[in-house]
């Protein structure tokens, strides 16, 4: 397998993690988003949307793409450890969870948004990293309106074990460091992180431990 990822994508953190939990390694294929990389014909060769991460399984088919369907595929072809709970609600409730990064906070902050913001709507730096660091939060604090009412949280964002929910939280935290984002009203959702981060599945994953993160990293 070879794992299309940049060192800061928070989608590309959440593959990372599945992949160290269920102990299947993959050759890394880094592409700079900074740099725009992505929109490179080879790229685009593997992922047309331009977007990580992709996983390309070696099998001659098209690569896969979107960090939950690829998390998702994971969990089906390497069941153990389970990413999501055996009951209907239970995978109901993780998936919502997760869409409140993937789908709703994440894709607010990505960088063909930050470009476009630059190149076409002429915004300044501060002005784009108080819109990184409000979209950041409020998906936060959208994890936290769920997971601080509802008894099904545990020591994680579903129960005792890990779920794809965490490294959805996991990589969305990651995310208001580096944006400068408040996190002083989401504090089940950082209890949960603090936990996430004692196993060394999201250790490992963390960016500023990949290969090809800079020394001195920036927005």
């Amino acid at each position: 397998m070879k794992l299309y990822g940049f060192w800061r994508s928070l989608a590309t953190i959440r593959v990372r993690v599945a992949l160290n939990l269920k102990g299947i390694k993959v050759e890394d294929a880094p592409i700079n988003l900074l740099k725009g990389e992505q929109r490179s014909a080879e790229f685009l060769a593997v992922n047309p949307q331009g977007a990580l991460p992709a996983l390309v399984l070696g099998d001659g088919k098209p690569a896969l793409f979107q960090s939950i369907a690829i998390i998702e595929y994971l969990d089906e072809i390497q069941p153990e450890p389970p990413l999501m709970p055996r009951d209907a609600r239970g995978r109901a409730r993780v998936r919502g969870l997760s869409l409140i990064a993937a789908a709703d906070g994440h894709p607010l902050v990505v960088p063909r948004v930050r470009h476009y913001m630059e190149h076409e709507l002429h915004l300044d730096e501060a002005t784009r990293n108080r819109w990184l660091a409000h979209w950041t939060a409020a998906a936060l604090k959208s994890f936290e309106g769920h997971l601080a009412r509802d008894q099904d949280t545990g020591r994680f964002c579903h129960g005792n074990s890990v779920t794809m929910a965490d490294l959805c939280l996991a990589s969305q935290v990651i995310g208001a460091k580096f944006f400068n984002a408040d996190t002083s009203e989401v504090p089940t959702v950082m209890r949960i992180f603090g936990e996430c981060m004692k196993l060394d599945a999201f250790d490992r994953a963390h960016p500023l431990k990949q290969a090809d993160a800079p020394a001195q990293p920036g927005h």
